[in-house]
């Protein structure tokens, strides 16, 4: 069976908008079948951006896992100065974040890139925000923790959103082993915000 993080054109297409509200605004988006969370948008997601709208991130930011859009695009809307590269390896998922990207008049300010994890990412971001596909595997996850350092800044920051039952006590001890330091936002109906900076030795 075909996961959403998976490239599988030949699921049948069946586009809908989605609601949310974040930050006193009504965002809605375009969804489709074999994207996660493609019904509405996902708790976690919802949990991340009521923690992360609120810092208004600038600079240029990457959405790593992006599906549809739903964080990366809301930080473009609700941070007007901020750039955002929107990255996923779903094809269907970029092409709804173009979609989307274009409908909210956002175009000029986000990228859309295809990528294996950091395969097709170059450069250096002030900001990386993943809410990780957790069914794809720790491989595929902290692949993503791990990266990011990389690619970030100094002084930059990775976020993530992670359930404490889906591992979120032994992520953050993964990305503490990395970054020397993480830093644990906000728990919300058991989803886990974590900060960690990039700080030069």
């Amino acid at each position: 069976m075909a996961h959403y993080f998976d490239l599988d054109p030949s699921l049948a297409s069946k586009e809908r908008n989605i609601e949310y509200v974040i930050d006193g605004r009504v965002i809605t988006l375009i969804s489709d079948n074999g994207v996660f969370s493609k019904d509405k948008i996902d708790e976690g997601s919802l949990a991340f951006l009521k923690v992360l709208v609120p810092l208004r991130l600038s600079g240029k930011i990457l959405d790593l896992g992006c599906g549809y859009g739903p964080i990366g695009l809301t930080i473009a809307i609700t941070s007007p100065t901020a750039r955002v590269d929107l990255a996923d390896i779903n094809t269907r998922a970029l092409a709804l974040c173009e979609k989307n990207a274009f409908k909210l008049g956002l175009s000029q300010r986000v990228t859309v890139l295809h990528s294996d994890i950091y395969e097709s990412i170059e450069g250096k971001y002030d900001s990386i925000v993943v809410n990780p596909p957790i069914r794809a595997g720790k491989v595929v996850t902290y692949a993503m923790y791990e990266g990011a350092f990389t690619h970030l800044i100094d002084g930059g920051s990775l976020f993530i959103v992670i359930r404490k039952n889906q591992g979120a006590p032994s992520a953050s001890k993964y990305i503490e082993s990395i970054f020397g330091n993480i830093q644990l936002l906000k728990k919300d109906k058991g989803y886990y915000i974590y900060q960690a900076k990039k700080v030069s030795k």
